[in-house]
């Protein structure tokens, strides 16, 4: 009996399954000093210690993608080890703040089959949650994943679609303990532009571009333990569809979440994952550029220092945000270079009167 394992294959999921994955990870301020190389992010309150602990916290929370990541990446090997493509998000919350010295573990229940009519492929969609060493949730999604059969001559189980939120609620967007803004330093953090100051349908070119390079894209991968061949073997990918190692769709969120900060310095903390999906594929010298869409605003219950904004963060390869482009001609399928549409809450401090 083989000791080792070919990961699964669509015909191995099961609806109902519950998944606990392997290697709990316990986060470092090696982790958020090298998160930081790859991604470049600036967003003060998971910078410093001082700046957090001003809003009323005791440090400074690891970035919430770090802690995504760390979580998105037990799940790999269960679930999307032989994984033709990552394909989307929906109903993520950010509930709980990590902090370096937490350990994060995680585990998936299938929630949704689908064979593809090719008899190749199939969708999988899984609820993940991630939690720390006290048992608090820390991150919650669903996310679907086209995944390759074992053997296209077996059949397919029962197509299950299910039911996913079209996006989280204001009232269910959760605040850090203890958060306080009384003191937030505009300044330090890099905008004076505040909740008040945005509007609904106002969209944000964030300017600046960065080049993705080889080296970095696979160190990010091997970083948060994802083993999806597509990402890291390019002896496998080199006889693929596209010839080379794809890029990690976190990747994307992550470098498009660090250019947003020239433009919402002050967005400082994700707290929900609407929707998202991976438009088109990137590879290693692809520049990658963004803009934003204002989509709503919500004053939350009880706080009058603090809001929520819902984000359209829009992701480019190889071509600036000017125009803010999307849509292809016709409008139908995104343009070619756009290659994440990602709908989120951020948290904003509010102008206090």
């Amino acid at each position: 009996m083989s000791k080792t394992s070919a990961g699964n294959f669509f015909e191995d999921f099961r609806i109902g399954q519950k998944i606990r994955h392997a290697t709990p990870r316990t986060v470092t301020s090696g982790d958020v000093a090298l998160y930081t190389a790859l991604f470049g992010g600036r967003i003060a309150f998971a910078s410093s210690d001082e700046f957090a602990r001003s809003a009323g916290l005791a440090a400074a929370p690891v970035d919430d993608l770090l802690a995504f990541h760390v979580v998105f990446g037990k799940t790999v090997p269960d679930v999307s080890l032989n994984a033709v493509a990552n394909l989307g998000y929906a109903g993520g919350r950010f509930l709980a703040p990590v902090f370096p010295g937490d350990t994060l573990s995680a585990m998936s229940e299938v929630i949704g089959l689908k064979e593809n009519s090719n008899r190749q492929t199939g969708i999988v969609t899984v609820h993940s949650t991630g939690v720390n060493q006290r048992g608090e949730t820390v991150v919650d999604y669903r996310r679907w994943v086209m995944v390759k059969k074992r053997d296209a001559a077996s059949p397919a189980p029962a197509e299950v679609t299910p039911v996913l939120p079209d996006a989280v609620t204001a009232a269910e967007l959760v605040v850090p303990d203890g958060l306080t803004l009384a003191g937030y330093d505009t300044a330090q953090a890099g905008s004076p532009y505040l909740w008040d100051d945005y509007a609904i349908g106002e969209q944000i070119d964030h300017v600046d571009g960065m080049t993705i390079e080889e080296a970095e894209h696979m160190m990010a991968t091997r970083l948060w333990q994802n083993t999806a061949r597509v990402h890291f073997n390019q002896h496998s990918e080199g006889q693929g569809r596209f010839g080379r190692r794809l890029i990690y769709g976190g990747h994307i969120i992550s470098l498009a979440r660090a250019l947003s900060f020239n433009g919402l310095a002050n967005a400082f903390k994700l707290a929900a994952i609407n929707g998202g999906r991976h438009t088109n594929p990137t590879f290693a010298g692809d520049t990658i550029y963004a803009w934003s869409e204002v989509l709503d605003k919500a004053a939350l219950p009880g706080r009058d220092d603090l809001g929520a904004l819902r984000l359209r963060l829009v992701a480019l390869k190889n071509r600036d945000a000017s125009g803010f482009p999307l849509k292809a001609e016709g409008g139908k399928d995104y343009d070619p270079a756009v290659v994440l549409d990602f709908d989120l809450w951020a948290l904003m401090p509010r102008r206090r009167s």
